[in-house]
């Protein structure tokens, strides 16, 4: 993994979603919320944070809504591992979009990174961050190839790499692509002129199509190294195996 941290990166701040019940995830998340789910020993939200620490991202928030205590009460501020870790309770959830907006607030004028609560990865986020800024997207990204596209929402992109438009979850031999959202993204504040005030609001299926649409540049950057998206039972058990 590369590490560059840049300067500018001091002043950014990160988001973790981790509010999901993780039904998926069954029975394991009968008694833990899916970040404090173990991957090697160490809860897979644990995984992210250090990471984004790694890549001098430390001020972070983390929305939340299932058992909320438990979660708390393992990262506590978050200075055991390095960071300045906060938390946003949601009573209701709003999805993915709707949960960064609740705390827009907290990201200020600055460019932020939000990352999904059930990956473990070793991507390269502040390479992620500096294509962002040279390309200057509104929003990035992160994107895998991956075989099992029937799987994922995938996304077609222009020779730039800048996404003209997605499928979700198409059959094998309907897929225009084999490039998936890896659940990083790289967002500007301007994001936010794009959402609903109020109500429910996805990424995947709302906000980036409509950015798209309106003609705004949202660029896909690809992760050549490891990842992994635990949400199943299937790729919990061999995640672990991975690492």
């Amino acid at each position: 993994m590369t590490l560059r941290v840049a300067e500018d990166f001091r002043r950014m701040k990160a988001m973790v979603l981790a509010a999901g019940v993780g039904s998926r995830l069954d029975p394991l998340t009968t008694v833990l919320p899916k970040p404090l789910v173990p991957v090697a020993n160490s809860p897979v939200m644990e995984h992210i944070v250090r990471l984004l620490s790694v890549h001098g991202f430390t001020d972070i928030v983390a929305n939340l809504h299932y058992l909320p205590d438990s979660i708390r009460n393992y990262f506590g501020n978050g200075s055991r591992l390095g960071v300045n870790l906060t938390f946003k309770y949601e009573e209701e959830l709003s999805g993915d979009a709707g949960g960064v907006r609740a705390c827009k607030d907290f990201f200020g004028n600055e460019t932020f990174v939000v990352m999904m609560g059930d990956l473990v990865t070793d991507a390269d986020i502040s390479r992620i961050v500096m294509e962002h800024k040279r390309k200057k997207a509104i929003a990035t990204i992160a994107i895998k190839q991956v075989e099992d596209v029937e799987h994922f929402g995938v996304v077609v992109q222009n020779e730039d790499g800048y996404i003209t438009g997605f499928q979700e979850k198409p059959k094998r031999e309907e897929a225009k692509s084999n490039r998936a959202s890896a659940g990083i993204y790289v967002l500007e504040p301007k994001v936010f002129e794009h959402m609903p005030e109020t109500g429910s609001y996805g990424f995947g299926r709302q906000l980036f199509p409509t950015l798209v649409e309106k003609g705004l540049p949202v660029l896909g950057c690809e992760i050549g190294s490891y990842w992994s998206d635990v949400g199943t039972i299937k790729q919990y058990r061999e995640t672990n195996f991975d690492v």
